[in-house]
Protein backbone atom coordinates (compact mmCIF):
# COMPACT_ATOMS: atom_id res chain seq x y z
CA UNK A 1 0.00 0.00 0.00
CA UNK A 2 1.05 3.52 -1.03
CA UNK A 3 0.76 5.26 1.92
CA UNK A 4 1.66 8.65 0.92
CA UNK A 5 -0.94 8.22 -1.81
CA UNK A 6 -3.51 7.98 0.43
CA UNK A 7 -2.16 10.81 2.67
CA UNK A 8 -2.45 12.94 0.06
CA UNK A 9 -5.84 12.47 -0.88
CA UNK A 10 -7.44 11.74 2.27
CA UNK A 11 -5.55 14.10 4.86
CA UNK A 12 -3.49 12.42 7.94
CA UNK A 13 -6.18 11.99 10.65
CA UNK A 14 -8.83 10.31 8.39
CA UNK A 15 -6.11 8.19 7.26
CA UNK A 16 -5.36 7.21 10.35
CA UNK A 17 -8.75 6.17 11.13
CA UNK A 18 -9.44 4.82 7.94
CA UNK A 19 -6.09 2.13 8.95
CA UNK A 20 -8.13 1.72 12.46
CA UNK A 21 -11.01 0.72 10.38
CA UNK A 22 -9.24 -2.04 8.72
CA UNK A 23 -7.10 -3.52 10.98
CA UNK A 24 -10.54 -3.50 13.30
CA UNK A 25 -11.95 -5.04 10.56
CA UNK A 26 -9.67 -7.90 9.93
CA UNK A 27 -9.57 -8.58 14.16
CA UNK A 28 -13.35 -8.92 14.21
CA UNK A 29 -13.95 -11.41 11.33
CA UNK A 30 -11.13 -13.28 12.24
CA UNK A 31 -11.84 -13.63 16.28
CA UNK A 32 -15.80 -13.91 15.40
CA UNK A 33 -14.69 -17.12 12.98
CA UNK A 34 -12.32 -18.37 15.24
CA UNK A 35 -13.62 -17.41 18.65
CA UNK A 36 -11.11 -16.28 20.10
CA UNK A 37 -11.13 -15.25 23.33
CA UNK A 38 -8.67 -15.20 26.48
CA UNK A 39 -11.53 -15.72 28.99
CA UNK A 40 -12.16 -18.91 27.81
CA UNK A 41 -8.79 -19.79 27.64
CA UNK A 42 -8.38 -18.74 31.59
CA UNK A 43 -11.45 -21.12 31.71
CA UNK A 44 -10.20 -23.95 30.40
CA UNK A 45 -6.68 -23.95 32.18
CA UNK A 46 -8.67 -23.57 35.66
CA UNK A 47 -10.22 -26.82 35.12
CA UNK A 48 -7.19 -28.36 34.09
CA UNK A 49 -7.81 -28.40 30.44
CA UNK A 50 -5.47 -27.46 27.09
CA UNK A 51 -8.50 -27.56 24.73
CA UNK A 52 -9.45 -26.02 21.72
CA UNK A 53 -9.51 -22.52 23.04
CA UNK A 54 -6.36 -22.39 24.65
CA UNK A 55 -5.10 -23.86 21.18
CA UNK A 56 -7.14 -20.95 19.36
CA UNK A 57 -5.36 -18.25 22.01
CA UNK A 58 -1.77 -19.82 21.43
CA UNK A 59 -2.26 -19.67 18.03
CA UNK A 60 -3.24 -16.07 17.84
CA UNK A 61 -0.14 -14.99 20.50
CA UNK A 62 2.26 -16.79 18.32
CA UNK A 63 1.81 -15.58 15.20
CA UNK A 64 1.35 -11.85 16.55
CA UNK A 65 4.98 -12.63 18.05
CA UNK A 66 5.93 -13.70 14.61
CA UNK A 67 4.33 -11.07 11.91
CA UNK A 68 5.51 -8.36 14.64
CA UNK A 69 8.72 -9.77 14.56
CA UNK A 70 9.46 -10.25 11.41
CA UNK A 71 8.03 -6.95 10.62
CA UNK A 72 10.66 -4.97 12.80
CA UNK A 73 13.62 -7.62 11.60
CA UNK A 74 13.06 -6.45 7.83
CA UNK A 75 12.46 -2.65 8.60
CA UNK A 76 8.53 -2.27 7.98
CA UNK A 77 7.91 -1.23 12.13
CA UNK A 78 10.38 -0.33 14.96
CA UNK A 79 9.44 -1.28 18.22
CA UNK A 80 11.09 1.39 20.06
CA UNK A 81 9.23 4.00 18.44
CA UNK A 82 5.72 2.35 19.81
CA UNK A 83 3.43 4.62 21.90
CA UNK A 84 3.57 2.12 24.70
CA UNK A 85 7.40 1.45 24.50
CA UNK A 86 8.01 5.75 24.57
CA UNK A 87 6.22 5.94 27.93
CA UNK A 88 7.34 5.01 31.89
CA UNK A 89 5.89 1.78 32.11
CA UNK A 90 4.14 0.78 35.36
CA UNK A 91 4.82 -2.28 37.46
CA UNK A 92 2.54 -1.84 39.99
CA UNK A 93 -0.29 -0.96 37.26
CA UNK A 94 0.26 -4.09 35.48
CA UNK A 95 -0.09 -6.41 38.70
CA UNK A 96 -2.68 -4.83 39.83
CA UNK A 97 -4.74 -3.57 36.91
CA UNK A 98 -4.15 -7.44 34.90
CA UNK A 99 -5.73 -9.17 38.26
CA UNK A 100 -8.57 -6.51 37.87
CA UNK A 101 -8.80 -7.55 33.99
CA UNK A 102 -8.30 -10.84 34.34
CA UNK A 103 -11.34 -10.82 37.04
CA UNK A 104 -13.28 -8.78 35.31
CA UNK A 105 -13.21 -10.80 32.08
CA UNK A 106 -14.61 -14.16 33.63
CA UNK A 107 -17.19 -12.07 35.77
CA UNK A 108 -18.52 -10.64 32.46
CA UNK A 109 -18.11 -13.94 30.48
CA UNK A 110 -15.48 -12.38 28.23
CA UNK A 111 -12.36 -9.98 27.24
CA UNK A 112 -13.11 -6.58 25.73
CA UNK A 113 -12.21 -7.81 22.67
CA UNK A 114 -15.01 -10.90 22.60
CA UNK A 115 -17.91 -8.82 23.99
CA UNK A 116 -17.52 -6.18 21.10
CA UNK A 117 -17.38 -8.84 18.91
CA UNK A 118 -20.18 -10.86 20.43
CA UNK A 119 -22.14 -7.41 20.59
CA UNK A 120 -22.04 -7.27 16.71
CA UNK A 121 -23.90 -10.79 16.62
CA UNK A 122 -26.71 -9.32 18.60
CA UNK A 123 -25.57 -9.73 22.47
CA UNK A 124 -27.40 -8.00 24.41
CA UNK A 125 -25.48 -9.09 27.52
CA UNK A 126 -22.42 -7.88 25.99
CA UNK A 127 -23.81 -4.33 24.91
CA UNK A 128 -24.35 -3.39 28.36
CA UNK A 129 -21.13 -5.09 29.74
CA UNK A 130 -19.82 -2.85 26.48
CA UNK A 131 -20.75 0.20 27.65
CA UNK A 132 -19.77 0.04 31.00
CA UNK A 133 -16.27 -1.12 30.21
CA UNK A 134 -16.38 2.17 27.95
CA UNK A 135 -17.70 4.64 30.52
CA UNK A 136 -15.34 2.81 33.27
CA UNK A 137 -12.22 3.19 31.15
CA UNK A 138 -13.14 7.31 30.45
CA UNK A 139 -13.69 7.49 34.03
CA UNK A 140 -10.24 6.26 34.89
CA UNK A 141 -8.51 8.03 31.87
CA UNK A 142 -9.94 11.69 32.25
CA UNK A 143 -12.38 11.19 35.09
CA UNK A 144 -13.40 10.69 39.03
CA UNK A 145 -11.36 7.84 38.85
CA UNK A 146 -8.14 9.15 37.49
CA UNK A 147 -6.49 10.14 40.52
CA UNK A 148 -6.88 6.82 41.84
CA UNK A 149 -5.44 5.51 38.88
CA UNK A 150 -2.48 7.35 38.78
CA UNK A 151 -1.82 7.07 42.38
CA UNK A 152 -1.69 3.48 41.47
CA UNK A 153 0.14 3.49 38.74
CA UNK A 154 2.97 5.58 40.04
CA UNK A 155 3.47 3.04 43.22
CA UNK A 156 6.18 1.27 40.97
CA UNK A 157 7.50 2.54 37.53
CA UNK A 158 10.09 1.80 34.96
CA UNK A 159 13.34 4.12 34.87
CA UNK A 160 14.67 6.26 32.84
CA UNK A 161 11.12 7.77 31.64
CA UNK A 162 10.60 4.59 29.20
CA UNK A 163 9.05 0.98 29.09
CA UNK A 164 11.49 -1.97 28.84
CA UNK A 165 11.74 -3.63 25.83
CA UNK A 166 13.08 -7.57 27.41
CA UNK A 167 15.13 -8.57 24.05
CA UNK A 168 17.23 -5.40 24.88
CA UNK A 169 17.30 -5.71 28.43
CA UNK A 170 18.56 -9.35 28.70
CA UNK A 171 20.44 -8.52 25.61
CA UNK A 172 19.13 -11.48 23.71
CA UNK A 173 19.71 -11.32 19.59
CA UNK A 174 17.27 -9.13 17.49
CA UNK A 175 15.55 -12.65 16.04
CA UNK A 176 14.58 -14.44 19.72
CA UNK A 177 11.59 -12.78 19.65
CA UNK A 178 10.74 -14.50 15.98
CA UNK A 179 12.23 -17.26 17.30
CA UNK A 180 9.80 -17.53 20.52
CA UNK A 181 7.03 -16.82 18.81
CA UNK A 182 7.83 -19.64 15.83
CA UNK A 183 7.98 -21.86 18.99
CA UNK A 184 4.50 -20.85 20.66
CA UNK A 185 3.35 -21.36 17.49
CA UNK A 186 4.62 -25.23 17.18
CA UNK A 187 2.96 -26.08 20.18
CA UNK A 188 -0.27 -23.81 19.48
CA UNK A 189 -0.31 -26.38 16.30
CA UNK A 190 0.54 -29.45 18.24
CA UNK A 191 -2.77 -28.66 20.61
CA UNK A 192 -4.90 -28.02 18.06
CA UNK A 193 -3.90 -31.13 16.01
CA UNK A 194 -4.77 -33.19 19.54
CA UNK A 195 -8.05 -31.20 19.69
CA UNK A 196 -8.95 -32.04 16.38
CA UNK A 197 -9.27 -27.96 15.22
CA UNK A 198 -10.02 -27.39 11.47
CA UNK A 199 -8.06 -25.62 9.28
CA UNK A 200 -10.66 -23.03 8.94
CA UNK A 201 -10.30 -22.39 12.73
CA UNK A 202 -6.86 -22.15 12.67
CA UNK A 203 -6.61 -19.80 9.83
CA UNK A 204 -8.92 -17.00 11.21
CA UNK A 205 -7.25 -17.91 14.78
CA UNK A 206 -4.02 -16.70 13.09
CA UNK A 207 -6.15 -13.79 11.21
CA UNK A 208 -5.70 -12.31 14.70
CA UNK A 209 -2.64 -12.04 15.61
CA UNK A 210 -1.95 -10.76 11.72
CA UNK A 211 -4.49 -7.94 12.97
CA UNK A 212 -2.08 -7.20 15.72
CA UNK A 213 0.97 -6.54 13.16
CA UNK A 214 -1.47 -4.79 10.26
CA UNK A 215 -2.19 -2.31 12.66
CA UNK A 216 1.77 -1.84 14.06
CA UNK A 217 2.93 -1.75 10.45
CA UNK A 218 0.10 0.72 9.06
CA UNK A 219 0.83 3.67 12.03
CA UNK A 220 4.43 3.21 12.11
CA UNK A 221 4.52 3.89 8.07
CA UNK A 222 1.94 6.82 8.61
CA UNK A 223 4.41 8.23 11.46
CA UNK A 224 7.15 8.21 8.70
CA UNK A 225 5.46 10.44 6.50
CA UNK A 226 3.25 12.76 8.72
CA UNK A 227 4.27 16.30 9.16
CA UNK A 228 2.10 16.02 12.69
CA UNK A 229 2.87 13.60 15.80
CA UNK A 230 1.40 10.57 14.74
CA UNK A 231 1.47 7.39 17.71
CA UNK A 232 2.63 3.88 16.46
CA UNK A 233 -0.01 1.85 18.10
CA UNK A 234 -1.68 -1.29 16.95
CA UNK A 235 -5.36 -3.19 18.52
CA UNK A 236 -6.08 -2.73 22.36
CA UNK A 237 -9.42 -1.70 23.44
CA UNK A 238 -9.29 0.01 26.49
CA UNK A 239 -8.24 3.52 25.17
CA UNK A 240 -9.75 3.33 21.94
CA UNK A 241 -13.50 2.45 23.78
CA UNK A 242 -13.39 5.50 25.94
CA UNK A 243 -12.18 7.58 22.95
CA UNK A 244 -15.05 6.39 20.40
CA UNK A 245 -17.14 6.40 23.29
CA UNK A 246 -16.48 10.56 23.58
CA UNK A 247 -15.99 11.00 20.00
CA UNK A 248 -20.14 10.77 19.53
CA UNK A 249 -20.50 12.94 22.78
CA UNK A 250 -18.36 15.66 21.81
CA UNK A 251 -18.28 18.02 19.65
CA UNK A 252 -16.04 19.17 17.34
CA UNK A 253 -14.78 15.52 17.50
CA UNK A 254 -11.23 14.56 15.64
CA UNK A 255 -10.79 11.58 13.69
CA UNK A 256 -7.78 8.98 14.83
CA UNK A 257 -6.60 5.20 14.84
CA UNK A 258 -8.74 4.88 18.03
CA UNK A 259 -11.89 6.01 16.41
CA UNK A 260 -11.52 3.45 13.37
CA UNK A 261 -10.91 0.79 15.39
CA UNK A 262 -13.81 0.05 17.35
CA UNK A 263 -16.53 0.63 14.44
CA UNK A 264 -13.95 -1.59 11.69
CA UNK A 265 -13.91 -4.68 14.72
CA UNK A 266 -17.90 -3.82 15.09
CA UNK A 267 -18.23 -4.50 11.35
CA UNK A 268 -16.12 -7.04 10.61
CA UNK A 269 -17.82 -9.22 13.45
CA UNK A 270 -21.27 -8.38 11.96
CA UNK A 271 -20.24 -9.34 8.46
CA UNK A 272 -18.81 -12.77 9.79
CA UNK A 273 -21.89 -13.76 11.95
CA UNK A 274 -24.06 -12.72 9.37
CA UNK A 275 -22.18 -14.80 6.36
CA UNK A 276 -21.60 -17.06 8.79
CA UNK A 277 -25.21 -17.64 10.13
CA UNK A 278 -24.55 -16.68 13.83
CA UNK A 279 -26.59 -13.22 14.23
CA UNK A 280 -29.38 -14.02 17.11
CA UNK A 281 -30.44 -11.65 19.72
CA UNK A 282 -29.39 -12.88 23.73
CA UNK A 283 -29.93 -11.46 27.36
CA UNK A 284 -28.99 -12.25 30.17
CA UNK A 285 -30.06 -15.37 31.73
CA UNK A 286 -30.63 -14.29 35.38
CA UNK A 287 -30.38 -11.15 37.93
CA UNK A 288 -27.06 -13.12 39.30
CA UNK A 289 -25.41 -13.17 35.78
CA UNK A 290 -26.68 -9.53 34.91
CA UNK A 291 -24.57 -8.56 38.05
CA UNK A 292 -21.64 -10.27 37.75
CA UNK A 293 -21.23 -9.26 33.99
CA UNK A 294 -21.68 -5.14 35.28
CA UNK A 295 -19.47 -5.98 38.23
CA UNK A 296 -16.73 -7.51 35.83
CA UNK A 297 -17.36 -5.04 33.03
CA UNK A 298 -16.45 -2.27 35.71
CA UNK A 299 -13.01 -4.05 36.76
CA UNK A 300 -11.96 -4.40 33.28
CA UNK A 301 -12.47 -0.80 32.70
CA UNK A 302 -10.57 0.44 35.50
CA UNK A 303 -8.25 -2.50 35.22
CA UNK A 304 -7.58 -2.07 31.37
CA UNK A 305 -6.33 1.61 32.00
CA UNK A 306 -4.32 0.65 34.94
CA UNK A 307 -2.52 -2.26 33.36
CA UNK A 308 -2.11 0.04 30.26
CA UNK A 309 -3.78 -2.03 28.13
CA UNK A 310 -6.36 -4.70 28.27
CA UNK A 311 -6.08 -8.71 27.42
CA UNK A 312 -5.60 -7.39 23.53
CA UNK A 313 -3.71 -4.53 24.54
CA UNK A 314 -1.28 -5.84 26.40
CA UNK A 315 -1.87 -9.37 26.26
CA UNK A 316 -0.98 -9.49 22.57
CA UNK A 317 -0.33 -6.21 21.05
CA UNK A 318 1.99 -5.31 23.73
CA UNK A 319 3.66 -8.69 24.46
CA UNK A 320 4.13 -8.72 20.66
CA UNK A 321 7.04 -6.09 21.32
CA UNK A 322 8.26 -7.33 24.44
CA UNK A 323 7.37 -4.33 26.67
CA UNK A 324 7.92 -5.75 29.65
CA UNK A 325 5.30 -4.17 31.48
CA UNK A 326 2.77 -5.73 29.29
CA UNK A 327 4.57 -9.16 30.07
CA UNK A 328 3.16 -9.11 33.53
CA UNK A 329 0.33 -7.41 33.11
CA UNK A 330 -0.14 -10.57 30.55
CA UNK A 331 0.44 -13.26 33.63
CA UNK A 332 -1.09 -11.26 36.40
CA UNK A 333 -4.46 -11.50 33.68
CA UNK A 334 -4.07 -15.25 33.58
CA UNK A 335 -3.53 -15.39 37.39
CA UNK A 336 -6.62 -13.41 38.28
CA UNK A 337 -8.47 -15.07 35.57
CA UNK A 338 -8.04 -18.71 36.82
CA UNK A 339 -8.35 -17.82 40.36
CA UNK A 340 -11.98 -16.23 40.11
CA UNK A 341 -12.94 -18.87 37.97
CA UNK A 342 -11.91 -21.32 40.69
CA UNK A 343 -13.01 -18.67 43.44
CA UNK A 344 -16.71 -18.07 41.49
CA UNK A 345 -17.78 -20.29 39.08
CA UNK A 346 -16.12 -23.31 39.87
CA UNK A 347 -17.26 -23.14 43.63
CA UNK A 348 -20.88 -22.76 42.31
CA UNK A 349 -21.21 -24.85 39.27
CA UNK A 350 -21.91 -21.35 37.12
CA UNK A 351 -19.43 -21.31 34.48
CA UNK A 352 -20.53 -20.84 30.86
CA UNK A 353 -18.89 -20.25 27.60
CA UNK A 354 -18.62 -16.96 26.36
Amino acid sequence: MDILAVVERFDEAPTAALFGLMTGMIFGIAAQRSGFCLRAATVEFARGALGPRMAVWLLCFSTALVWVQGADLIGLMRADEARIMAVTGSWSGAIIGGLMMGAGMVLARGCPGRLLVLAATGNLRSIVSGLIFAVLAQMSLHGWLSPLREWLAALWVTPGGRNINLIEAFRLPQATGLMLGAGFAVLALWLARRNRISFRTLFFGAGVGFAVAVGWVLTFGLAQISFDPVQVQSLTFTGPSANTLMFFLERPALLSFDIGLVPGVFLGSFLAAWIGRDLQLQGFESEVNMRKAMIGAALMGFGGMLAGGCSIGAGVTGASIFVATMWVALVAMWVGGVATDYLVDQSRGTAKAA
